[in-house]
């Protein structure tokens, strides 16, 4: 009865990482990396849920606003056998859509205005942070194993 119950909800279940590089180049078609699986009870997974997400930032204090966009999804459909105690890699070609703001393409295409289109993203204080988000899931359980892995864009 306990072990069905730490079954469901995923405990001593599938354990997921993912291996991705820590600079992406600004100009790649897609992002090559590795999904690690671990269990200390064999289990099947049936899908990988995979997507690359950006979060742009601007503002400050009361008046900051974030928004988030999705670059780029995939998922694996294939039914993969976790066996007990072993480390198990799959990789991943994930297509990314890199986006530029207005400000972004001013700043590339117009090196009079460049200074002053970076002082200006300074001032409204506008950043992005990049990251890929990987959800198994898991035949059995209802709660699956997730991970999340932050990576730089490099321009």
């Amino acid at each position: 009865m306990f072990g069905k119950v730490k079954r469901l909800l995923g405990i001593e279940g599938v354990k997921i990482d993912l291996d991705i590089p820590a600079e992406i180049p600004a100009n790649a078609p897609s992002v090559i990396g590795k999904i690690q699986l671990y269990t200390i009870q064999p289990q099947t997974v049936t899908e990988i849920h995979i997507k690359c997400v950006e979060k742009y930032s601007r503002g400050r204090r009361k008046a900051k606003l974030i928004d988030e966009y999705n670059m780029g999804e995939i998922i694996l459909r294939e039914r993969i056998d976790v066996p007990k105690d072993e480390l198990l890699e799959v990789e991943f070609e994930l297509p990314v859509r890199w986006m530029k703001s207005a400000m972004d393409r001013m700043e590339e295409n117009n090196f009079l205005l460049r200074g002053m289109v970076k002082a200006a993203k300074t001032i409204r204080g506008a950043k992005s942070t990049y990251r890929i988000l990987a959800e198994a899931k898991v035949s059995g359980t209802a709660l699956h194993p997730f991970a999340e892995k932050a990576f730089v864009v490099k321009t």
